[in-house]
């Protein structure tokens, strides 16, 4: 593995999300899915949730959390047979409804259906940890074709949000800068991109694995493909492989993990750019204004921008740079190309997105360090958990433990006397 960057949080934003006040909430409408992927922790059961036990979750959202966006997931929620209906149920609620999907349901006939339904903007989730009937792809670079479909697609309908999930592992850990690339070529209409840490049941080391005390084989709960490596990733790790393919690269903002304040769980990094160069990245003062601002005058952490808001890249700078240093640097980076060539004022400039998502790990005492202030708590029997780890709940009635294992004394030693 090649350098690995130092981050430092302290200089970054710490993004301001909690448990009951929250940019994103995560509603899952079924475990059924039409494609697998491998290390997927979530079981192909075909159990869609009636219209009225969604309407019961979104009511438990509603009376413990205040979020801007409701992600809309599975499984895959578009195989649910009533998803228009789900979209539409969500926006009259007071969410941007946000659909995570694999895309392989998705066409035009029923993209223009969840618009008219209030669907704010999609998430794909496309790797290689997928075997797709749409892409005969052995490696990330060869998905970008699948992933410009997408985004094409949702650009011709206009007026939504276009995301891209990837999940990395040790193994695919250089694949990252081809993405990266591809997403730094298309900031039109690529408005986020986000690596996704491959969680492997390696991630408790040699500890025990216990649910109550009680221990537990983990096997059946996480798969452990091939595909994954043999030891986990960092966020630094990540950030690394980009600043390899993009020296300017630098994150802005963060979320700090529940165990240990130094962790980097979510790690956001939003760029100025056209479709011909990139100008640079913003700083944390930027990222602290907008969320300041979206809570102050709409009563939430904003997430989630519609195309209209990224494609102000002028007027962030203009506003921007009173306050926030790397933007300052950004203007004047974007003002010496002007003067260099100035048919490049009719470039439109851009604001695009990039983050890097660490699943849990254990702390040296055992403990799992989660996200705090998780973005993706899901609802399940009335109550609110990490969605990450719901199979844990399902299967075992609480989240897993690492402990030691115990030695026991040698019974050939006596024990000495004082």
């Amino acid at each position: 593995m090649n350098t690995v960057a130092e981050l430092t949080p302290r200089e970054y934003y710490r993004l301001p999300w909690s448990l009951t006040d929250n940019a994103i909430s995560w509603l899952e409408v079924t475990d059924d899915c039409n494609l697998e992927c491998e290390g997927c922790y979530r079981p192909h059961l075909k159990n869609h949730k009636s219209l009225a036990q969604i309407a019961e979750e979104l009511s438990v959202f509603k009376a413990r959390r205040k979020s801007d966006c409701m992600s809309i997931a599975g499984g895959d929620p578009l195989v649910h047979p009533q998803i228009v209906e789900i979209v539409k149920m969500v926006k009259d609620g007071g969410w941007k409804p946000i659909i995570n999907t694999n895309g392989l349901a998705l066409g035009r006939k029923l993209l223009r259906k969840l618009k008219e339904a209030g669907a704010y903007g999609f998430t794909f989730h496309i790797d290689t940890t997928q075997v797709r009937s749409d892409s005969k792809a052995d490696n990330e670079n060869e998905h970008n074709a699948l992933r410009l479909k997408f985004a094409q697609m949702l650009a011709e309908e206009g007026g939504l949000a276009c995301s891209f999930n990837q999940t990395v592992s040790v193994d695919t850990l250089d694949q990252v800068k081809d993405s990266m690339a591809w997403a730094q070529q298309h900031p039109d209409i690529v408005h986020t991109m986000v690596f996704i840490l491959f969680r492997t049941p390696e991630l408790f080391g040699d500890f025990e694995v216990h649910a109550n005390g009680i221990p537990v084989d983990i096997t059946n709960t996480y798969e452990r493909p091939d595909w994954g490596g043999d030891s986990m990733l960092k966020a630094k790790d990540v950030v690394a492989k980009i600043q390899e393919l993009d020296a300017d690269y630098q994150p802005s903002a963060y979320l700090s993990g529940d165990q240990d304040p130094n962790s980097t769980k979510w790690l956001v990094a939003s760029r100025l750019a056209s479709k011909k160069r990139g100008f640079g990245y913003v700083g944390p003062k930027f990222m602290e204004t907008i969320q300041v601002a979206n809570h102050f005058f709409k009563g939430t952490w904003l997430s989630y921008t519609d195309p209209k808001s990224n494609r102000m890249g002028r007027l962030t700078m203009s506003f921007f740079s009173l306050i926030d240093g790397r933007v300052r640097s950004i203007a004047k980076r974007y003002l010496r190309t002007l003067l260099k060539s100035p048919s490049s004022l009719f470039d439109r400039i851009h604001l695009q997105t990039f983050m890097i998502i660490q699943p849990v790990d254990v702390m040296p005492d055992g403990r799992t360090n989660m996200c705090d202030g998780c973005p993706d708590m899901t609802v399940h029997e009335g109550e609110l958990y990490w969605s990450c780890r719901l199979e844990e709940i399902k299967e075992h009635g609480c989240f897993l433990q690492g402990r030691k294992p115990q030695v026991c004394p040698n019974a050939a030693q006596s024990p000495t006397r004082h």
